[in-house]
């Protein structure tokens, strides 16, 4: 396999892989739009993202986990309804056209997502309602599914919003809740039939390698909000192709 025509895609790929894990996110977001600025082929697309999310947010959630951060009850409200949801999403068929306008739609929210970054001092976090989390969870999972990602980049300023987690915590939930949805959504698409192809391997090991460093300095030390402005316009290039192409 040659790969110097690749290097331009796989650097993204790390790029992504690293600025994403390092909030405890999985960057199946950040590879769809990746994808798209390469022109890669639409059905090849969801499951690519959600493999390389499944490997990226596990490295995420480990290295959140072992600083302290996870709380099992800031993820298994969300979780409960989402990772059925998930697999019933990856099983509803869209055409090309619908798949990339439901995509570009979900990347601006990424955009916004990563524009707003939270401020100041920190609140005490609060209770998860146990309705609201299972009804977020559910409408979350089952985009998640449709367009293949793992939710989290839905589900952080969301529990940011109404003060359900601290910024840590919401990131060591994010990434275990992107990865169980990913392995639900990957068993709705190998139920169809799906198999890997070759090249998938290579773009794993360039998101895992990225997600390897960006989850350890996240965890440990690292404010990324000046990188995350930049993805943002990148996120913003793949939504107008999307759009206009």
């Amino acid at each position: 396999m040659d790969l110097l025509p690749l290097l331009p895609f796989l650097a993204c790929l790390f790029v992504v892989g690293f600025l994403y894990a390092s909030v405890g996110h999985g960057g199946a977001s950040g590879y769809l739009a990746t994808m798209a600025l390469f022109s890669i082929r639409p059905e090849l697309m969801k499951s690519s993202a959600l493999l390389l999310n499944v490997f990226v947010s596990f490295i995420a959630f480990i290295q959140y986990y072992r600083a302290g951060y996870f709380r099992g009850e800031k993820f298994w409200p969300f979780a409960l309804a989402s990772v059925p949801m998930a697999f019933v999403g990856a099983r509803i068929p869209l055409s090309d056209s619908l798949y990339r306008k439901i995509l570009a739609a979900s990347l601006i929210l990424v955009v916004i997502r990563l524009l707003w970054q939270l401020r100041g001092k920190e609140t005490e976090s609060k209770p998860i309602p146990l309705a609201w989390g299972l009804a977020a969870g559910a409408v979350i999972g089952l985009l998640s599914g449709m367009i293949g990602i793992g939710g989290g980049i839905l589900l952080s300023p969301l529990m940011l919003l109404f003060h359900w987690a601290k910024v840590k915590e919401t990131a060591a939930s994010s990434s275990l809740f992107i990865l169980v949805n990913s392995i639900s959504g990957l068993i709705g698409l190998f139920s169809q039939g799906f198999r890997p192809e070759p090249q998938i391997y290579i773009w794993i090991m360039a998101g895992l390698l990225g997600g390897i460093c960006g989850s350890y300095l996240g965890s440990h030390r690292l404010s990324a909000s000046s990188l995350n402005y930049l993805l943002a316009v990148s996120v913003t290039l793949a939504c107008l192709k999307l759009i206009f192409t």
